[in-house]
């Protein structure tokens, strides 16, 4: 896909990684819509795109939404702006907020079930990050901790008023 032919010219891009819950990917598709980002989905993904939840979380907004599906690592990598990712763990180094954003930063979400895989955190180990809770929480829901990254970032530029 040209960038030229996007209904929207993407603020940042919001990647999960093999996801699994197919409500996650459609709340975390609307918060796309809504922040003016890309969704890139990187197989495989635990559900068929045709679901009939994936399309309930996302509401009517699917159709709007910039999103694109690719068969790896190595293609999204090929297919992305030239910049380096940011990954999102409970292990991360730094503090989600603690970091500048820039416009097109690319975000990085794991699976559900088991996040990242090991050979992505030891690639980026520097610019793993992490949303602050306490231990008695396993981990927060992906969508609402994309929504957290998304919305920081967006706050970092300026952007609070996007209507």
């Amino acid at each position: 896909m040209e960038w030229s032919a996007l209904k929207y010219d993407p603020w940042f891009h919001v990647v999960l990684f093999q996801p699994e819950i197919p409500q996650n990917t459609g709340n975390i598709g609307r918060t796309c819509v809504a922040a003016r980002c890309k969704m890139w989905l990187v197989k495989p993904i635990g559900f068929s795109l045709d679901d009939y939840y994936l399309r309930r979380a996302g509401l009517d907004y699917w159709d709007d939404l910039e999103w694109e599906v690719v068969d790896d690592w190595a293609q999204l990598i090929a297919r992305l702006p030239p910049r380096r990712p940011y990954i999102f763990t409970k292990g991360g180094t730094q503090l989600y907020a603690d970091v500048r954003y820039e416009r097109g930063d690319i975000f990085v979400f794991g699976r559900e079930s088991s996040g990242l895989p090991a050979e992505l955190h030891a690639e980026y180990a520097d610019r793993a990050l992490r949303v602050p809770m306490y231990p008695e929480v396993r981990s927060l829901n992906l969508a609402n901790t994309a929504a957290i990254i998304v919305y920081e970032a967006h706050r970092q530029l300026g952007l609070s008023n996007l209507g």
